[in-house]
């Protein structure tokens, strides 16, 4: 292999910067997915909510269920449920001296929220919930839309249960800041006593929303809770409520097969460049080992040891290689400003490009691009097969 280490390095370079590319796309491509899935499902709905049957075709008060520690005891006993959080969900104006606006208003238990959906990190300023509490999280955008800030006081006018009229005056506690600009720009929480009474629902829910183990198996724990839970009850995933994020990533993910088909296309040149500039090199002292009675078989032997030697050093080098640059821009991730970020958050997406740092990545990747060398070492294979010794011996 070092006979010639520029030629050996040269291959090995060719593998080991294939691999970087191969582990890098498809490492953003993953990201950003998550990213997503995390903005939209884990900051807000969760993986699975319960709801009374009909809810989710008619979200009105009218439609909620009463608060049991026996039915959420029964949810917490099913597997991969490792918390549920009560909610108490409407719409309502609100208010400040001279602006008004609609905001989606979610009464919470402040502890099981934040097990569930880490409500207490998205807190820029001032203070988190407790449970029996009067103030009010106000997310940033709906605050500044609203001319407000900690300590201000607003006012919610909205329907209540069954009619009823809903009118409260609170003061700010907190404000929040969500990836997801749909939810920024809309979300307000409430205890959840504060919310009941607000509506006049007292011990009335929309929903538990519910947190996984493992998101893996969502739909199995999905069937799983409807099972337990009978009739009365709808347990939905984040996929059945949210079907237009399904439908983006599923057309993301058909245009990026295509971005890999030709991404591995040119990979696949790079690699077979260099073994053509290899057997360019090595032509006459092909030639010449054959015409001295080196059988061809021994010598297709030593060429396909030297090339699984070659490509596995590049793909192992090049796994290592790739590892702290996924991590650096998981950690750092790739952020657009200006116009590109403005497109991004019409559509409700946060304007970053993470990494992921699943392993499958890094190990799946390298067994692909390890493949691809492989099959293409086979030519050196068959040219020898088809060597003549005089015409590979002429200069």
């Amino acid at each position: 292999m070092w006979r010639n280490r520029n030629r050996t390095a040269i291959t090995m370079a060719a593998v080991f910067f294939a691999v970087i590319l191969s582990v890098l796309t498809n490492s953003l491509q993953d990201g950003v997915f998550d990213n997503l899935i995390k903005n939209v499902v884990s900051f807000y709905s969760g993986y699975i909510q319960v709801h009374k049957q009909g809810y989710w075709d008619e979200q009105i008060l009218d439609n909620t269920f009463e608060s049991s520690d026996q039915l959420e005891a029964q949810i917490l006993q099913q597997n991969n449920v490792t918390a549920v959080a009560p909610r108490l969900e409407s719409f309502a104006l609100a208010s400040s001296d001279s602006l008004t606006k609609g905001c989606m208003v979610i009464g919470i238990n402040p502890e099981k929220e934040n097990s569930i959906t880490d409500l207490g990190n998205k807190v820029i300023k001032g203070e988190y919930l407790t449970e029996n509490d009067k103030g009010v999280l106000l997310a940033e955008g709906l605050a500044k839309r609203l001319k407000l800030n900690l300590s201000d006081t607003l006012v919610l006018i909205g329907q209540g249960y069954h009619g009823a009229m809903a009118v409260g005056k609170y003061h700010i506690k907190g404000i929040l800041k969500f990836g997801s600009p749909d939810l920024n720009d809309q979300s307000l929480y409430l205890s959840l006593q504060s919310a009941q009474e607000l509506y006049s629902a007292e011990n009335m829910l929309t929903s538990y929303v519910i947190g996984l183990e493992n998101a893996d198996i969502l739909d199995p724990t999905a069937a799983s809770i409807r099972s337990t839970l009978g009739e009365n009850y709808e347990a939905m995933t984040w996929e059945e409520m949210m079907p237009e994020v399904i439908q983006h990533i599923r057309t993301d993910k058909g245009s990026m097969v295509i971005i890999q088909g030709v991404l591995y296309m040119l990979i696949g040149f790079g690699i077979i460049g260099t073994l053509l500039m290899m057997m360019v090199e090595r032509k006459y002292e092909m030639g010449m080992l054959v015409a001295i009675g080196m059988k061809k078989i021994k010598l297709m032997q030593l060429l396909m040891i030297e090339s699984i030697l070659t490509v596995f050093s590049g793909c192992i080098l090049g796994i290592l290689a790739s590892i702290p640059i996924v991590f650096y821009l998981y950690r750092y991730p790739i952020r657009f400003k200006g116009e590109m970020a403005d497109v991004y958050e019409e559509f409700g997406f946060e304007a970053i490009f993470p990494t992921s740092t699943d392993p499958k990545i890094f190990l799946t990747q390298g067994m692909i691009v390890l493949i691809l060398a492989l099959v293409l070492s086979l030519y050196p294979i068959v040219k020898i097969a088809r060597l003549n010794p005089v015409t590979a011996m002429k200069k």
